[in-house]
């Protein structure tokens, strides 16, 4: 159904249990989910903006649908920041919103989102790279039931080394947080919570659900690495940009991913 309304050019929502994708003229323009921290939990949560100017922003111009011109004019975030952070936002959204467990489909004509246009993207990127996702992740470690729930973490092993991103995560596992709770409070995309979570599962560092099941009567385990937590923000996306060298962002992204 994505690619039958690329290929009309439709201008709409794309509406799915797990997210939603909004299109103009049969690019993605803007992405939402409920399992994916929004723009805006990205751009203050992640310290790129402070929420004060958020707020200014969606009330200067949101009836206009020019949120995003009007950060960028303001001079409170440059356009490549609001662009490279718009698309980690709808990557990671529609990762969800296209998911296999997603639902039915619906679609309604003419809606267009509030925040404005930043960098539409081909429907079709968009599917390929949830696939590549999907893929990666399988290929990271196969049990998909680290991905929701609580994560539990582990000491880490004589020698084993524990990276910068791992110790963030596991400063927020507490047994009760989910990759979801962990990736809203630090302002991360939950995609690549996820990513780093299995890897950390495949390594012995936090618990698979399905080693627990088997040894219910093993204690919680203490989070190794003890010390403040950040308290994480409630979470409720631009103006026409230059358009960025794709294939360069995408080779970027592929190599940050690669060293998380």
């Amino acid at each position: 159904m994505l690619m039958r309304l690329a290929a009309e050019r439709a201008t709409g929502v794309f509406l799915r249990d797990q997210g939603i994708l909004y299109l103009a003229e049969g690019h993605v323009v803007h992405a939402e989910s409920p399992s994916a921290p929004g723009l805006d939990v990205l751009l203050t949560v992640g310290g790129a903006l402070p929420a004060q100017n958020w707020q200014e922003a969606l009330t200067r111009a949101g009836a206009r649908h020019e949120v995003g011109q009007d950060l960028v004019g303001s001079g409170r975030v440059t356009a490549g920041e609001l662009e490279l952070c718009h698309l980690g936002a709808l990557f990671d959204a529609a990762f969800f919103a296209l998911g296999p467990a997603s639902g039915p489909t619906r679609f309604r004509y003419g809606v267009t989102h509030w925040f404005g246009r930043v960098r539409p993207v081909p429907a079709a990127v968009v599917a390929r790279e949830t696939r590549r996702r999907h893929a990666l992740l399988d290929s990271v470690w196969p049990c998909a039931d680290v991905d929701t729930a609580p994560v539990v973490p582990r000491r880490p092993a004589p020698g084993q080394t524990v990276t910068g991103r791992q110790r963030a995560l596991l400063r927020l596992a507490d047994g009760v947080r989910t990759p979801k709770a962990i990736a809203w409070a630090l302002g991360r995309p939950t995609f690549h919570t996820l990513v780093e979570i299995r890897r950390m599962a495949a390594a012995g560092l936090v618990e698979s659900p399905r080693t627990r099941a088997q040894d219910p009567a093993r204690p919680e385990p203490e989070s190794p690495l003890p010390g403040p937590v950040p308290p994480p923000l409630p979470g409720p996306a631009a103006p026409d940009c230059v358009e960025p060298d794709i294939a360069l962002l995408r080779r970027i992204r592929d190599a940050l991913e690669a060293n998380l």
